[in-house]
């Protein structure tokens, strides 16, 4: 997750210039799936395991592409995972993944003979190549149906545990004060982590904008209503997900969500720069104004719904004491102590906004110009909380351009409230930091704008095509022209592929190639029955992969390419392709 003090620090380094580097000078040989991850199972009565055993310690599984579905009357229970490795690469970010092996245990709830379980996974040989998700299939015993199998399976030691697996157990069998003390504390910890940064602007920009006369208890009060409405919300979503078995993950980041959100703190931050004032209506405002004297802005309702809202926030991240706590509630259908778990969760994480908010009155001025600023920067900052909504989905130039813009706009605004300071040397270090913020906020653009126009042009010479009976009028056409063709098989879940995408096929020594062929596209991300037919007619093992086919129409098998190749390496590839 982008936010602004992480992107100022981008965008001044975004001032060097990045050097390609080529790690696949030797690379490593390429197997077909089922020898790169050998497969085997034992079931122990009510317990299934599956065993994955990697050929070298460059291949890897993802844990979040497992999925399992049974047949007949069959019923599972949480699959138990072990320890995972985070994984960083430059397009999906930092991921789960297993190296050298991977011991999974299924709790079988139910199940007659005959009875089949279907696994889908899906890895990568780090660095050159994704294999597509392959699916396999596991004969089951007969296991009678026992409502008890549910609490054994988080307790038994048959296999290794998640962390959310024993906070589920702890729940179940542990002391309800143990508990609730327990997840406050690791609410806190919680509280520290990028999914509640949006939270922090947003309630100091609420304290900022009170004004002058701001006590403490007010600050604390508001603070708390803060709080609360962030808590309630993450706990009834939390138990309305739970109880439905839904993936809450997938719902609060689909399109409409986060779109919905990133309208609404847009909505919010024009009240930080005083296009309106958040408040009650006049009439309860006056009411509330007699009955508490001296308070101002009534803003208590509107400050309860913005945590409300800030609750959405943080719910779509996933910490294994959330998790842990959704799992027990979806095993058990104990609302009860899910919610008060879920909440004093919630509280832990909000205890620092509560500190930071109830401090807010001490520290901040009571008077002054600069209590204006401070109010307008958290503007800005609400600003780029709906940036980080929109780059779950909308991630590209035009986001880049909109961090630009908002950079642009927040230094452009600190400069000129710098110039109207009395002169110092404090002056003058505001102003030099300031203006290489400004220009980094630039550059940050620009370069984005290159490399997409860059990008943009390569894909333009793409030809879309979906199944065999296209590559072959694709091809014939081509033959006409005496061109050759190249094949590039492409997925959104492969991480070489768009490193081809972005780094490979928009160097200009590869493009004055690729002008002289004719350049084909085929998108096998769904994976449905027209691209296991492309893969399975020319035996391709794994993306990214790129065939070649001559003037003839002839596929060049020699000349294959399989997993990343840098443009230098390239290029050179297709001087053999090209000659005659």
């Amino acid at each position: 997750m982008k936010n602004l003090f992480t992107y100022l620090l981008l965008t001044l380094a975004s001032c060097s210039a990045t050097a390609g580097f080529d790690f696949l000078k030797d690379e490593p040989q390429v197997l077909p799936v089922e020898q790169a991850y050998l497969f085997e199972f034992d079931q122990q009565g009510n317990q299934l395991l599956l065993n994955f055993t990697m050929a070298s310690d460059q291949y890897y599984l993802y844990q979040d592409k497992f999925k399992f579905s049974v047949s007949g009357a069959a019923k599972l229970g949480d699959v138990a995972y072990p320890d995972a490795t985070i994984h960083s690469d430059e397009f999906f970010g930092d991921l789960p993944v297993f190296f050298n092996s991977a011991e999974l245990s299924v709790p079988i709830l139910q199940a007659s003979s005959g009875d089949e379980l279907t696994i889908s996974y899906q890895g990568c040989l780090d660095k050159v190549l994704c294999y597509p998700p392959t699916k396999i299939k596991v004969p089951l015993n007969a296991v009678a149906a026992n409502d008890g199998v549910v609490a054994a399976h988080l307790s038994t030691p048959a296999a290794p545990q998640t962390e959310q697996d024993g906070l589920a157990a702890m729940l179940a069998n542990g002391s309800l004060w143990l508990v609730l003390a327990t997840l406050f504390g690791l609410g806190i910890l919680l509280a520290f982590t990028p999914c509640v940064f949006p939270m922090y602007p947003i309630l100091t920009g609420i304290i900022a904008g009170q004004g002058k006369q701001l006590s403490s208890t007010k600050a604390f009060a508001l603070s708390m209503t803060y709080v609360q409405g962030m808590a309630l919300t993450y706990t009834a979503l939390g138990l309305v997900v739970a109880s439905a078995g839904a993936k809450y993950q997938a719902v609060l980041q689909s399109p409409t969500v986060l779109i919905g959100l990133a309208v609404l703190f847009v909505v919010l931050s024009l009240s930080m720069f005083g296009l309106y004032q958040l408040q009650l209506p006049a009439s309860l405002q006056t009411k509330l104004n007699l009955a508490s004297n001296k308070q101002q802005g009534g803003s208590f309702m509107g400050v309860f719904l913005m945590g409300l809202i800030s609750g959405l926030v943080a719910s779509p991240c996933t910490t294994a004491p959330l998790s842990g706590v959704l799992i027990y509630v979806a095993q058990s259908g104990d609302l009860l102590v899910g919610g008060s778990a879920l909440y004093a969760l919630s509280l832990g994480m909000g205890l620092p906004l509560l500190l930071l908010g109830t401090s807010g009155g001490k520290l901040l001025p009571k008077a002054g110009a600069w209590m204006e600023t401070i109010k307008h920067v958290f503007g800005f900052l609400l600003l780029s909380v709906s940036l980080i909504m929109l780059e779950r989905i909308w991630a590209g130039v035009y986001l880049d351009l909109a961090w630009m813009a908002l950079g642009m706009s927040l230094f452009g605004y600190l400069l000129w409230r710098n110039s109207n300071t009395g002169h110092s040397w404090w002056k003058a270090g505001r102003f030099v930091v300031l203006t290489m913020a400004f220009m980094g906020s630039i550059s940050y653009g620009l370069t984005s704008v290159m490399e997409s126009n860059n990008a943009e042009h390569a894909q333009l010479n793409f030809v879309k095509i979906k199944s065999i009976d296209d590559l072959n009028a694709e091809v014939t056409k081509a033959n006409a022209q005496g061109k050759a063709v190249m094949l590039d098989l492409y997925a959104d879940w492969c991480v070489a592929c768009k490193e081809f995408e972005h780094k490979t096929f928009p160097a200009p020594q590869v493009l004055e190639r690729t002008n002289t062929m004719v350049m084909l596209q085929a998108d096998l991300t769904a994976m449905d029955d027209i691209d296991v037919v492309i893969m399975e007619r020319y035996d391709v093992l794994g993306l990214p992969t790129l065939l070649f086919f001559d003037p003839q129409g002839n596929e060049i098998s020699t000349l294959r390419v399989t997993g990343f190749m840098g443009p230098d390496k390239f290029a050179e590839h297709l001087d053999k392709v090209l000659a005659p």
